[in-house]
């Protein structure tokens, strides 16, 4: 999938579920998401799209959703971070697995593993949940200081600000 400077989207490849079908009209897109069978596109005036395969919900975005910065797309889930610092989540949901924590109203970055969620809070904590088959949401004891965070398929990642690189999950 890729994000063309004009703000629109191009996708190929195996199209199973859809996933590459770029919806007819599309246009003003700023960022994009590719989870296992589906897209997502966050459009300039802070809405969110997505296509794809819906088995588990994973494209149904909530009615209203607005005011959205940043998307990420799981296997089967989608989650977006809004201006205001509060996380949305979708898609499959299997014991609340996918369930946002409550009180987390202060996230400043998003990232999707293939079954997990992380969040980066503006303090500089990370907070992860979802299926922790493998340890990826056993954030280490004491993290602290971390300015970026990224998410694989059973394992997470993170890079604090003295430049350290901390990982966890699936070796």
């Amino acid at each position: 999938v890729v994000l063309k400077k004009d703000g629109t989207v191009v996708a190929w490849g195996e199209n199973t579920f859809g996933q590459c079908n770029v919806p007819g009209g599309l246009k003003d897109v700023i960022a994009i998401a590719a989870g296992s069978w589906h897209t997502v596109a966050l459009k300039k005036d802070g809405t969110v799209v997505a296509w794809g395969n819906n088995g588990s919900g994973q494209c149904d975005v909530p009615a209203g959703l607005k005011d959205v910065i940043a998307i990420a797309a799981g296997n089967c889930h989608t989650v977006a971070l809004k201006k205001d610092g509060t996380v949305v989540a979708w898609g499959w949901n299997s014991q609340d697995k996918y369930k946002v924590p409550a009180g987390l109203t202060n996230g400043a970055q998003i990232a999707c593993g293939g079954y997990h969620t992380i969040v980066l809070e503006n303090s500089g904590i990370v907070v992860a949940w979802g299926n922790n088959y493998w340890g990826q949401c056993d954030v280490p004891a004491g993290l602290k200081d971390v300015i970026a965070i990224a998410a694989g398929r059973g394992h997470t990642v993170v890079l604090k600000k003295d430049g350290t690189v901390v990982a966890w999950g699936n070796n």
